[in-house]
């Protein structure tokens, strides 16, 4: 039987003689629009009074606490939670139009997850998301949710094991009008991370002051507090006892987080309603794999875009294009994909190939017999302005009625790249995505490509809104609130608010362009090249993306504050799902330098996914442009990626089957370190493998921070004897430092100039042992491009533990044939004193090293067969 656990506390408003100052660190702003003055204040029926601290942007105008809701009438219990009735109780009014009565719903989905859904009985619009069911039951939650009417409704979210309250919104301000929903929550710490896609200085929120973060899709370049391609209204918080918990509200419009110094949170949106998931760990994994189940979880991407991806918009001819390719392989560079960007377009128009790059689908077949793969860009808008019968995306789509609307039933005309006006597609109809599909399967015709990139899909636009009529004035597309966007405008460089698409106007439906684009293109990518797997990238993203693309943190700057911000982006869209994520290296604006390219080259090499990316007009920074010293540097960085590739491949299939990070923080896997919570220029690849990049100017050394575990050197095997505390690490231009945690064994592979290559080469294990001697690690290969190895059981999956001087391998699915043809040649075994070792029972010949590493060489076991290695 269910126990469904909920207290109601039933208090009384009281009446308050005379108002006092909040301090400033608890108010909650009632004047949030600009121009905030004492007479408009308490008209309003608020509270005024000044900071005591100027400079933190600390409201003056704020809430009283009688303002709100009350509970009405009886707790109904549900098959799955409870149900109240709330009534509005106050005259106070933002921008009017606020309901009366609300429905509020809590449902217990399962014991780590809960959901709050908040309506006003009317329709409204609601993001067409499917949320997956929860795994296991709901009969014994992790939490509880307790609501109090005094001095008006507020609930709480507790952890039971703990008492800690996750979130309590009797901080109050909660509104629900028809364009501007309010609610707040007091946060148990200050250690909150997440909510984007913006650029952020630190990965844990900052708390000394309020701090507004606006989302609403734009084509902004990376800009500190701007709001960015992508909408992710979720969050993780990181509690006192190092359990965590994950926080998302379902909503796509216009909106903004403000962080208020307290702790607490203030969240606001101009429509929908408040549909918020709660997911409670209590590990930061099991707060990802949670989020996942019920957004989606990313597919295994192809084996060879984990390789080294090269592009830049701007080579003007097909001979630039090659001289970096024959660059980077005469420099021994790993390269998996080449990219063109729409310079390759005849003018800019999509699924064309212009004069200049003539001889472009001839080459592409020629990279692909070398083993490199091709990748080019689509944008969704279609030119309009070509001679009739000559332009067949265009004309299909006005005979499939495919084109987003204005409200008289004409297609909107924008302006982008094409000479000509554009009109945007839709999306969300069928007609669209059968039309979508067509021209990409047709393509594949004309260019042998194997992935697909689109951009400017927030839809970015030249003019505001359209580009003949403008915008009309109503409420639509001048809203009582707007949140604090770039521009202060829901048209600025994009559509207008009340432009049409099928699920509803753009006011709703904005910032689900991008994911409304990603599912055709995906599908689109796999009907051309039937049975292989596909790669789609996505620069506008939003919840539950994942599960259709992956994403690159978008036109950043050639700077070094924006390397370091990289691997904020990169920590963040990994717990919002979307683990397949990097930054351009060297940086995509304006022209970079060789010593911030060589540095940005060591990082990239060890983001998710790695590619070289530059703007038209400034010079090319593909790594062997920089001479023999960047290029070298780069190589090595890169051969480390290539050598460490089974294991990165395995942490992919980790995320598709459990949900778990690729790229991850230091306090995903010390959530109990509180220096490690605030560590944000350092990462984990999985759980072991911890990169320290620079990402400073001029320096060959560094301060990293190693959690208390035992470390080894990933290049000299050699034990740190450092933990819990910052040491200085050495770093020449040409050394990233990287260190493989004890306890976790690491499948490798040697390197070579592509993964078609790579993946003939003989195979090794890292296996690092713990303070106990003991190490553990998996391996999953399959044939690196079939669309269903997984579901088919054509995959090779097996376990290697160490343990009391054994390393044995337990084969637990050997489905992929070609592994029988593959050798496992090399075990380095880390922080082990044996001196005799044997295989199989028969002694054999190690190396060991004056740091430590023993090295076993030349092992010829096949990769597919259990083998015993034992060391004594």
């Amino acid at each position: 039987m269910r126990r469904l656990i909920f207290v109601v506390l039933l208090g009384l408003t009281l009446a308050v003689s005379a108002q006092q100052c909040l301090p400033d660190f608890e108010r909650l702003d009632c004047w949030p629009e600009p121009n905030a003055s004492e007479q408009a204040c308490r008209a309003r029926g608020c509270t005024w009074c000044e900071a005591e601290i100027d400079g933190r942007n600390v409201p003056w105008c704020y809430l009283p606490e009688s303002y709100g809701y009350k509970i009405e009438g009886d707790v109904r219990t549900t098959p799955n939670g409870f149900s109240l009735t709330l009534k509005r109780n106050t005259t106070i009014s933002y921008f009017g139009n606020d309901a009366n009565t609300l429905n509020f719903d809590a449902e217990f989905q399962s014991n780590t997850r809960l959901r709050i859904k908040i309506t006003d009985g009317t329709p409204r619009f609601e993001v067409p998301i499917e949320i997956g069911a929860a795994s296991g039951g709901n009969t014994d939650p992790l939490y509880e949710v307790q609501t109090s009417n005094s001095p008006v409704f507020s609930f709480k979210v507790v952890r039971k094991s703990t008492g800690a309250v996750l979130f309590d919104t009797s901080v109050g301000g909660f509104t629900f009008s028809n364009q501007f929903l309010q609610i707040a929550t007091r946060l148990p710490t200050k250690n909150l991370y997440g909510i984007g896609e913006n650029e952020q200085h630190s990965f844990r929120h900052k708390f000394d002051q309020y701090y507004t973060w606006p989302l609403y899709a734009r084509d902004q370049p990376p800009s500190y507090n701007a709001n960015m391609y992508g909408v992710h209204p979720r969050y993780t918080v990181l509690e006192e006892d190092g359990s965590a918990h994950g926080v998302v509200i379902v909503n796509s419009n216009a909106q903004e987080f403000i962080t208020i110094p307290s702790p607490a949170l203030l969240y606001r949106t101009i429509g929908g309603i408040l549909d918020i998931y709660f997911f409670f760990g209590p590990t930061p994994e099991n707060v990802v794999e949670q989020y996942t189940e019920a957004v989606g979880r990313a597919p295994i991407p192809p084996y060879w875009a984990l390789g080294f991806h090269l592009s830049k918009y701007g080579y003007d001819e097909l001979e630039r294009m090659k001289g970096a390719v024959d660059r980077t392989a005469a420099a021994g560079i790993p390269q998996d994909v080449q990219y063109g960007d729409i310079d390759i377009m005849d003018r800019q128009l999509d699924f064309t190939v212009g004069a200049r790059f003539s001889g472009l689908p001839a080459y592409v077949k020629e990279l692909k017999a070398k083993g490199v793969k091709f990748v080019t860009i689509l944008d969704p808008c279609i030119s309009i302005g070509e001679p009739a019968g000559s332009y067949r995306p265009y004309e299909l789509g006005n005979q499939m009625d495919v084109w987003m609307k204005r409200i008289d039933g004409t297609p909107v005309l924008g302006k982008v790249w094409p000479e000509d006006p554009v009109h945007f597609p839709d999306y969300s109809k069928n007609s669209t995505r059968e039309w979508w599909i067509t021209l990409i399967k047709e393509f594949k015709s004309l260019i042998d490509y194997d992935g697909l990139w689109i951009d400017m899909n927030e839809p970015a636009n030249f003019v505001n809104g359209d580009r003949d009529e403008g915008c009309s004035q109503n409420s639509i597309n001048n809203p009582p609130y707007v949140p604090g966007i770039w521009g202060g405008n829901l048209a600025d460089k994009t559509a207008c608010a009340d432009h049409q698409i099928e699920k509803g106007s753009q006011y709703d439906t904005h910032n689900l362009y991008g994911w409304l684009e990603s599912e055709p293109t995906r599908a689109g990518t796999l009907a051309a090249n039937p049975g292989k797997r596909s790669f789609v990238l996505s620069r506008s993203t939003f919840i539950g993306s994942g599960k259709w693309v992956s994403h690159w943190l978008g036109d950043n700057f050639s700077q070094w504050d924006n390397m370091r911000y990289s691997i904020i982006g990169m920590l963040q869209f990994n717990q919002f799902g979307i683990p397949f994520v990097g930054a351009d290296i060297c940086g995509f604006i304006n022209p970079t330098n060789a010593t911030m390219c060589q540095r940005w080259q060591e990082l990239g090499a060890f983001y998710p996914y790695s590619r070289n990316h530059n703007a038209i007009g400034t010079p090319e920074q593909d790594p062997a442009i920089w001479g023999p010293e960047v290029a070298e540097s780069s190589r090595k960085a890169l051969e480390i990626r290539y050598t460490i590739l089974p294991y990165l491949y395995t942490l992919f299939h980790l995320h598709n089957t459990r949900g778990t990070t690729v790229a991850r923080a230091l306090w995903h896997e010390f959530p109990t370190d509180a220096t490690a919570a605030g560590v944000d220029d350092q990462f984990l690849l999985g759980p072991g493998f911890l990169v320290s990049p620079v990402l400073e100017e001029g320096i060959t050394s560094r301060d990293a921070y190693i959690p208390n575990a035992r470390w080894f050197d990933y290049r000299a095997g050699t034990e740190t004897f450092v933990r819990g505390r910052t040491v200085n690490l050495n770093a020449p231009r040409d050394y990233i430092p990287l260190h493989v945690r004890g306890g976790i064994i690491y499948p490798t592979q040697e390197p070579a100039l592509n993964t078609v290559l790579s993946r003939l080469n003989p195979m090794g294990l890292i296996v690092a042992l713990d303070d106990n001697d003991r190490s553990e690690g998996i391996l999953y290969y399959d044939d690196g491009e079939s669309l269903d190895s997984y579901e088919s059981g054509k995959y090779y999956l097996a376990r290697y533990i160490y343990e009391n001087g054994n390393l044995e391998t337990i084969v637990e699915h050997d489905g992929y044939s070609f592994m029988s043809t593959l050798k496992f040649q090399t075990v380095r075994l880390l922080g082990s004193n044996a001196s005799r070792v044997s295989v199989n029972g028969k002694e054999i010949h190690m190396t060991k090293s004056a740091g430590g590493e023993i090295l076993l060489s030349n092992l010829n076991l096949p990769a597919n067969k259990p083998f015993q290695i034992t060391f004594a």
